[in-house]
């Protein structure tokens, strides 16, 4: 079976078409011109702002022009991660999808779901001439996964309709009205650095096999870090054994937990086999920590050609302490929705380069913040900022963006809920998120929007083993269409 066959066909065959254009985040130029030819062939008014963000309008169909305008809205955007050993070009290539028993998936790669298939339903929905519904406006806005830039660039005025509803939630069934606020905190280390010593020995240490996944949504499961798991073999193997550090990088994404972490480090060879164990005993430690949530985990330890350089023993240790003491995962859950992770920090990524003009190697940390309470978001952030300060980093914070406080006298809510008993004769459940979405910055320019989002069942998005549940689309879908036309008149 391929996706073309699945149900419903109309929104599958969009989502087919949305894969097959390259869209990474901050460049999403292929993806706004194919809706700009979209909106040509169907003849859907379009307009565009100066950030690339997109809007296609649609009349009511005849009988529901009395409804208000009711704005649906996705973002363009995915994040693009891959497997060791898959080759494929984002920027580029299609993505490959595989029906894959009751789910589909990609080809080694992120399937993008997240969220092209809210931009599927979008587009199924402004094509169709057999739906019926109120005067409607589908938004598209750029960037999200790496700074909601098109959300904070949405002028006043653009849109028109003081209902939206959000497409990019990740399990049917599941209503939500609000959302964590989210901030990036990023420290850099100057690290001096020496020639290597040519009577070491030098290996490459591994982290692979672990699933990674979303920092909001995920971070609550305790999936394995790699770059905290890395880097707790470091400080240990700093307290056995005389060795330095050639070289540290993992993690990729802000929003996505590391799945893959490397270091090269240099060791006397009377030390080696004291190392290997080691670092035996410790996988063994890890492998039962994650046997219930990331069982492939490995870490691998095996001979590397010697660098040039490695990092001085002061800038080491520094960098090794400071990354073992950063914060990571859940700190805080909520007290007033059950379940609902309230505060979370993700160390995200560290990458390396060298820098000629100071003869310098710059480790650049990059990590993220949530909270669905401002005053926690900040102080998580601050939590964070302080370690790397006092190990001498340069610190830096992101402008973050707000959260969305949940309404639970929205009207649009008290719709989708009855709309959702009708059709399927149990209730839906009312949520809170802790991932963030664009709701938040919506309401700084539309304060009057009642919004709620919802969509169907992905898992393990920002991965490559991301996916979503065949079945649920249909079921997201029929919900959708019945909320578009029991929309109350104004």
């Amino acid at each position: 079976m391929k996706i073309t066959d699945l149900k419903p066909e109309i929104v599958w065959k969009f989502f087919h078409q949305v894969t097959q254009v390259p869209r990474p985040s901050k460049k999403e130029g292929k993806m706004i011109q194919y809706l700009e030819s979209f909106a040509k062939e169907y003849k859907i008014a379009i307009k565009k702002d100066a950030a690339g963000n997109i809007l296609m309008s649609k009349p009511a169909t005849p009988g529901y022009e009395k409804l208000p305008v009711v704005i649906l809205q996705s973002h363009m955007d995915m994040v693009c991660e891959k497997n060791n050993g898959t080759v494929h070009d984002f920027d580029n290539d299609p993505i490959e999808t595989i029906v894959d028993g009751d789910w589909l998936r990609a080809n080694g790669t992120t399937l993008g779901a997240d969220n092209g298939i809210g931009v599927a339903a979008e587009l199924a929905i402004l094509a169709s001439d057999d739906i019926e519904h109120g005067p409607i406006e589908c938004l598209f806005t750029v960037d999200e996964e790496t700074g909601l830039t098109g959300a904070k660039a949405l002028e006043k005025g653009f849109m028109t309709g003081d209902i939206l509803l959000n497409l990019d939630s990740e399990d049917e069934g599941e209503i939500f009205m609000g959302c964590a606020g989210g901030k990036d905190t990023q420290a850099v280390f100057h690290c001096e650095q020496r020639p290597t010593n040519p009577n070491m020995l030098y290996f490459k240490i591994d982290v692979k096999g672990l699933n990674g996944g979303h920092s909001g949504g995920e971070i609550h499961k305790g999936l394995g870090n790699a770059n905290k798991i890395l880097v707790r073999f470091l400080y240990l193997l700093n307290n056995e054994a005389d060795f330095t550090l050639c070289s540290i990088e993992g993690g990729n994404l802000r929003n996505a937990i590391a799945r893959e972490a490397h270091a090269v480090i240099g060791l006397y060879s009377e030390d080696k086999e004291q190392v290997r164990v080691l670092l035996n005993n410790y996988t063994a430690d890890i492998e039962n920590e994650l046997k219930h949530i990331d069982p492939n985990v490995q870490i691998t330890m095996e001979s590397t050609d010697r660098p040039e350089l490695c990092l001085s023993n002061f800038d080491m240790e520094k960098v090794i302490r400071a990354l073992h003491a950063c914060p990571h995962g859940v700190i805080g859950m909520s007290h007033d929705i059950e379940g609902l992770v309230e505060t979370s920090t993700n160390l995200a990524s560290v990458k390396m380069r060298h820098e000629a003009e100071t003869e310098q190697l710059i480790i650049t940390v990059g990590t993220s913040q949530r909270s669905s309470i401002e005053s926690c978001k900040n102080m998580i952030a601050n939590q964070a900022a302080s370690v790397f300060k006092l190990a001498g980093a340069i610190v830096t914070h992101g402008d973050g963006y707000p959260g969305w406080a949940p309404n639970p006298d929205s009207k649009i809510l008290k719709v989708a809920q009855d709309t959702y008993k009708r059709l399927f004769n149990k209730d839906a459940k009312i949520m809170a998120i802790h991932a963030g979405l664009e709701c938040g910055l919506f309401l700084e320019k539309y304060p009057n929007l009642d919004m709620i989002s919802f969509g169907p069942t992905l898992r393990d998005v920002h991965s490559p083993n991301e996916r979503i549940k065949i079945k649920t689309v249909g079921l997201w879908w029929a919900h959708l269409l019945e909320l578009l036309k029991s929309v109350p008149a104004k």
